[in-house]
């Protein structure tokens, strides 16, 4: 290929203005490095007026240059009205970057976060209430379900392992005790990763709320079971020697005369056990499953709004004053034959 003295000089000419852009923007990212140092100085030394004066020498970048020196020092001067409460100064400086680059979402952000700070607290409280309580109450029905299920299953289990932990066939009562031992001497926490987490690689996989409601029915059952056996023994044995003068069976003697008389006994330890649940509820978002305490936290780390922890727990407190109120008229009404 000939190269005709025009050509050629077509490609010196693009060489040299390649040259002197490059050199251009050395020079202006140079100026402005010198520009951040000075700011950088004053703010250190406490000047931040001054600082805010030598960041706003940095130009708006022209048509075709890069505005990344731009954007940091408007930026950096909204922060620092933002830090001193000047918020429509620190908004009109936001606002500036985004006259020049509508989608720059540093500043958006920023806008969005001075405009809720401008506004009265009880509103931006109330906003975040709105926003947040679909997502928790999602998740205080999953706590609710977990409670309702281990209340059911666990007094069955419970007496089961009561009535087994004071039969006179050994074996049974040492099983059951060795089931109290086990439940009762480890964490709950671990034994829900054992189940949820273990189970699998011995081939047996369940879904995270399966795997809750087996965990906390099998520790609450243990709990339960030597609550209600320490009541069943607590009633007089003259109580079973008369049942069985009058020809009632062990099953019979147990079911009509001696866990009646245990209900009024059972009730405190049982509600204080069940409000326990209510919070213990908390560690099922351990493994995956999406209740009040794991809606919470994702709530939380999304918008670092404590809002979503105080609605979290004052929903928690109605559930347990709920429980609480609940049980005491259950005692109230089972214990009505022994007040006098």
């Amino acid at each position: 290929m000939t190269f005709t003295p025009y050509i050629l000089g077509r490609v010196v000419t693009a060489l040299l203005f390649l040259w002197i852009t490059t050199a251009t923007a050395l020079a202006s990212e140079a100026d402005y490095d010198a520009l951040f140092r000075e700011a950088n100085d004053l703010m250190g030394a406490g000047d931040l007026p001054a600082a805010m004066e030598v960041l706003k020498k940095v130009p708006a970048p022209k048509s075709g240059e890069e505005g990344d020196a731009f954007v940091r020092s408007r930026m950096q001067i909204a922060k620092l009205h933002f830090a001193a409460k000047e918020m429509d100064e620190a908004l009109a400086a936001a606002r500036e970057v985004l006259s020049l680059y509508p989608d720059n979402s540093e500043a958006k952000n920023f806008v969005a976060s001075v405009e809720r700070e401008k506004k009265p607290g009880y509103v931006t409280f109330l906003q975040d209430c709105l926003k947040f309580l679909p997502v928790l109450l999602k998740g205080a029905v999953m706590t609710l379900l977990l409670v309702l299920c281990t209340m059911f299953i666990s007094p069955i289990g419970g007496l089961l392992i009561a009535l087994g932990r004071i039969s006179t066939f050994r074996p049974l009562s040492a099983l059951c005790w060795f089931v109290i031992w086990l439940f009762r001497g480890t964490p709950l926490l671990l034994q829900l990763f054992f189940i949820y987490y273990g189970l699998p690689s011995l081939g047996i996989t369940l879904k995270p709320i399966t795997a809750a409601v087996i965990g906390l029915g099998l520790n609450y059952s243990a709990y339960l079971g030597e609550i209600i056996r320490g009541a069943i023994q607590s009633i007089d044995h003259g109580q079973t020697e008369a049942a069985k003068a009058l020809g009632m069976t062990y099953g019979q003697t147990m079911r009509r005369v001696v866990i009646p008389q245990t209900y009024k006994r059972l009730m405190p330890p049982i509600g204080n056990e069940f409000i326990a649940l209510i919070k213990d509820t908390a560690l099922v978002s351990t493994i995956a499953m999406v209740e009040l305490m794991r809606a919470a936290d994702q709530m939380f780390n999304t918008y670092f709004n404590v809002t979503a922890l105080i609605l979290a727990a004052v929903i928690y407190l109605i559930f347990t004053t709920f429980f609480t109120f609940l049980f005491e008229k259950i005692e109230h009404r089972a214990g009505i034959y022994e007040r006098r």
